[in-house]
């Protein structure tokens, strides 16, 4: 490259148009992009936003570069890398304290991600299908046999998650609402610091303690199996596999959640989507349909944060070592060069080639899981209760904007 390009190249990334992030969706476009950052996906797939704490990380918003770079070993996920775009004060605090193998790089990345990938293979999560089913209908029994209206997010779509996460991984059913209160902390953008690392903390000792119980008494379940495995030959300490558990906790049950409440309303708003979805009796077209759910609705709202330790030209662009990058997936999940009029909510289509579980080495371990949940859900909330509508205007609902994940606070149901 001459100095003259060189030249050229950096005055057209300095003259790109920088805009804050995150900033709010549109008015009565809950599921939308910020018009900013659609406009800026407009002018091109790699950009830059300017974040908490004034840095301007870069901003991938096309589905081809999403994969590429996320397959690219110069980005790297460790959180104690300078640059690295946290997603606020508190992460920046709370993240560097006790690090999971998802702010990790290969091969301590790899080393710790192989212990539990036999325990969520699409097979074993299949074999969860018929109790899942069970939760999902007595859950419903107990609506329907409840007062009206109800919240949909407190009586269903947190409870469902939870206490799949809590048989897989031995965590006792009477310890879940402990869990899921210091989760909301967790997961909640301006949580301030002290109280995201007390949170933090308080899960991580809860989660040693239980570790510590099932090396005395392990029974089938996955903490007492890494205890057992890791722990007793001194691959993994307690605190290690209570960082685990942590990270399959938090991750397993509040995106998961998010997603049934988000869905539901979706098809709410869409008589044509939920006529459709009535009329599918074939299990893979309820899969299809929760495929083009993942597509649509942007759960995952802050991106997934890199740093570069290496430099990477891609479209023309050199970024450089040590800067930061959001990659977006809601916004690379509605790229017109993949998806045929991606902003319409269809679940006829085949939407499998979205990226919502992420890509590369760091793609979601618990898709599988995920998936089935979702599919069990639709493909029996409707059916079961045909006539289940808002008991509110839609304009009272309030949404989760300052989260990690995006969602619903509450959202009041009838029949």
């Amino acid at each position: 490259m001459t100095q003259e390009s060189v030249t050229q190249e950096r005055v057209t990334q300095d003259a790109m148009d920088v805009q804050p992030f995150p900033l709010p969706r549109p008015s009565g476009c809950p599921f939308d992009p910020a018009n900013e950052h659609r406009a800026l996906h407009e002018q091109g797939p790699i950009s830059r936003v300017e974040i908490w704490n004034k840095s301007t990380p870069w901003f991938v918003t096309g589905h081809e570069e999403h994969k590429a770079l996320l397959s690219d070993p110069a980005l790297s996920s460790d959180v104690h890398r300078a640059g690295f775009p946290h997603f606020s004060e508190a992460t920046s605090h709370r993240q560097t304290d006790d690090v999971t193998f998802l702010h990790m790089d290969d091969p301590e990345h790899a080393r710790q991600r192989r212990m539990l990938m036999p325990r969520f293979t699409k097979a074993r999560m299949e074999m969860m299908r018929p109790g899942i089913q069970q939760m999902v209908d007595e859950h419903i029994d107990a609506m329907l046999a409840g007062p009206k209206p109800v919240d949909f997010v407190d009586a269903f779509a947190l409870s469902i998650p939870s206490l799949v996460i809590a048989e897989l991984l031995g965590v006792p059913h009477s310890d879940l609402e402990k869990f899921q209160d210091l989760t909301r902390v967790l997961v909640t953008r301006t949580t301030g610091v002290d109280d995201a690392r007390n949170a933090q903390n308080n899960l991580l000792d809860y989660l040693e303690e239980l570790i510590n119980r099932k090396l005395e008494a392990p029974t089938d379940d996955l903490l007492s199996q890494l205890a057992v495995d890791r722990v007793r030959t001194g691959e993994l300490t307690v605190r290690e596999l209570a960082t685990t558990g942590f990270l399959v906790l938090v991750a397993g049950h509040e995106t998961t959640s998010n997603m049934m409440a988000l869905a539901t309303y979706a098809f709410l708003r869409d008589q044509e989507q939920l006529d459709k979805l009535l009329g599918m009796d074939d299990p893979k077209q309820i899969a299809g349909a929760v495929e083009e759910c993942l597509r649509m609705i942007p759960i995952f709202q802050m991106g997934r944060r890199r740093v570069l330790k290496d430099d990477v030209e891609i479209n023309g662009l050199t970024l450089k070592s040590g800067e930061g990058m959001i990659l977006s997936s809601e916004l690379a999940n509605r790229d017109p060069k993949v998806f045929e009029n991606p902003d319409v909510f269809d679940i006829e289509r085949d939407a499998r080639r979205h990226v919502a579980f992420g890509y590369g080495v760091h793609q979601c371990l618990g898709q599988p899981l995920a998936r089935v949940e979702l599919q069990v859900v639709l493909g029996t909330l409707f059916k079961r209760i045909p006539t289940l509508r808002l008991a509110v205007d839609e304009s009272k609902l309030e949404f989760k904007n300052d989260g990690l994940s995006y969602g619903l606070v509450r959202l009041p149901l009838t029949w």
